[in-house]
């Protein structure tokens, strides 16, 4: 069976595909974002409460649909890598990746010897389908697709360096830490924000890597996406929710206990 992954084909290809970030943890809520037509779905294991076993669950749940499902990891570890390339997740984003050599890790991570250090285990695994895929460990290292994610001002002053290591193909760029870390924390519609955004993602796409972001501004998305942002996610499930609940409830004189997020909330 030859190598497969859509998204990262798309992104080669330059097509701009939009994105849901999925913080319910829920499965079910999963599947049914799934069946939206949002070309692929972030399974966030970072800030949201998702664990391996959710994980595998939410990419079970996605898997009959188009959307392509991308794992955010909680962090750099090349293990927990291990383990969610091994359950099958193909494309997965890095948090805090700030220097090269850091996203030279995290690719040898994601690859087999010679290559990387991956730890060869998939004939029990779901990603080889149980070995039914008899060639996998010879595919397996390109069918990986590897986002890394640049959102401090050390990873901006090292941006052209980490576009350059072999094995990362895409650059997503994280408002709400790179604001933190700018000094406009909670902040990152904040003009000093994003004009180091829009120069770091001129920098991501002239390095002929594909770039990405978060934000559920719509005019901001299209804004992203007109620069050649080929990967954008226009909304938060949870928030999602949260907001809309809070206008019905207005709708009958209640209150919310707090007012709903800022339309360029992103991280």
């Amino acid at each position: 069976m030859p190598a497969h992954n859509p998204f990262k084909t798309a992104l080669a290809a330059g097509q701009p595909r939009i994105g849901l970030w999925l913080s319910m943890a829920d499965p079910y809520l999963a599947e049914a974002a799934a069946t939206c037509g949002y070309d692929w779905l972030l399974i966030d294991g970072e800030h949201a409460p998702n664990d391996l076993r959710s994980t595998l669950a939410a990419l079970q749940a996605v898997a009959p649909h188009p959307g392509q499902p991308v794992v955010r990891v909680v962090e750099d570890n090349t293990a927990l890598i291990k383990q969610m390339l091994d359950i099958g997740a193909k494309t997965l984003l890095v948090p805090m990746v700030d220097t090269p050599e850091q996203a030279s890790a995290i690719v040898a991570a994601t690859q087999y010897p010679p290559r990387g250090v991956r730890g060869v285990g998939s004939a029990v695994g779901r990603a080889s389908q149980w070995s039914s895929r008899a060639d996998y460990l010879q595919v397996a290292d390109d069918e990986i697709c590897l986002l890394v994610q640049a959102e401090t001002t050390t990873a901006l002053a090292n941006l052209d360096a980490i576009c350059a290591v072999d094995g990362v193909h895409g650059v997503f760029i994280g408002p709400a830490d790179l604001a933190a870390s700018m000094g406009h924390r909670g902040n990152p519609g904040h003009p000093e924000v994003q004009a180091a955004i829009e120069g770091a993602m001129k920098t991501i796409i002239a390095s002929g890597k594909a770039a990405g972001t978060l934000t559920s501004d719509p005019a901001l998305a299209q804004r992203y996406l007109d620069l050649g942002c080929t990967f954008v996610a226009v909304g938060v499930d949870v928030l999602m929710f949260v907001n809309a609940a809070r206008r019905l409830r207005t709708q009958f004189g209640g209150t919310p206990a707090m007012a709903p997020g800022a339309p360029g909330a992103a991280y």
